[in-house]
């Protein structure tokens, strides 16, 4: 008897399994549907980097000192503000779907918190992945030249990649947390303001003395140098294993906050 209640208990454990990763690949596919018919957004996010990049290397470049090429140290940045403007994309998207009604229908159908924001998670992914490749074609165009080998990029990769997916869960938690999608905008301002007070586009050293200590203590910051080095073949240190800290951190604390936000709202 104790071995059919344990394997019924094991069939409905993989069934509601199954269901939950069904379910996450529908609502991914609709978010990515959804991302293809909101042009502009996608547009914005994927060109405002290259230009971003393109103004810093040709206006500013000249007159920031960094004992190289400027287009090769700024490209890390500029992947990580890629990340910034991706995020906001899916804190607007989440935040729509909840004041929409649609998540109501979602819920008729017994469909999940996790699926629904999993969806939103994986497109903005996706959204930031061509982003990056576009980035990367322009920054190879202009001057860029990295010296790593397979390894270095598939471990810069990995960084940038778990860095996309901590920003992603964050936002996440952000469009659960706005009244409203200019709301939740405006909240992902912070996000996209960390690469700016941190190394991606200048040396931190030459910042005011009150800031460098914000600037070397916040995540960005390990994880442009760990993707630099890595990129450009340079001693990484612990860089890499605090950006990992960091992505690893924010994830997880993002994922039980979208949780608890989700059952909150949606009772």
């Amino acid at each position: 008897m104790s071995s059919i209640t344990s394997n019924a208990g094991m069939t409905t454990a993989s069934v509601g399994t199954s269901s939950g990763l069904s379910q996450a690949v529908v609502m991914t596919a609709r978010c990515l549907r959804l991302s293809s018919r909101k042009l502009d957004a996608l547009i914005t996010a994927i060109i405002l980097p290259i230009i971003l990049m393109l103004l810093f290397v040709y206006l500013f470049g000249g007159a920031i000192q960094t004992g190289g090429d400027y287009v090769t140290y700024v490209v890390p940045g500029v992947l990580l503000l890629c990340a910034g403007f991706g995020a906001s994309t899916t804190a607007v998207s989440v935040s729509e779907d909840m004041y929409g009604g649609i998540i109501d229908r979602f819920r008729s159908l017994d469909i999940g918190g996790l699926p629904v924001l999993t969806g939103q998670v994986v497109a903005s992914v996706a959204r930031n992945i061509l982003s990056t490749v576009l980035v990367f074609g322009i920054a190879f165009l202009i001057g860029f030249r990295p010296e790593a080998d397979a390894l270095g990029w598939f471990a810069a990769s990995g960084i940038l990649l778990l860095f996309v997916l901590a920003m992603s869960w964050l936002s996440a938690g952000i469009g659960l947390i706005a009244k409203s999608a200019e709301a939740a905008n405006g909240f992902t301002f912070f996000v996209m303001f960390l690469p700016y007070a941190s190394s991606a586009f200048v040396p931190i050293n030459t910042m005011p003395s009150w800031l460098q200590g914000f600037a070397r203590h916040q995540p960005v910051t390990p994880v442009t140098e760990a993707i630099r080095g890595l990129l450009l073949g340079t001693p990484v240190g612990d860089n890499a294993w605090i950006a990992l800290l960091w992505c690893t951190g924010i994830t997880l604390a993002a994922l039980v906050l979208c949780a608890a936000l989700y059952r909150r709202r949606t009772t």
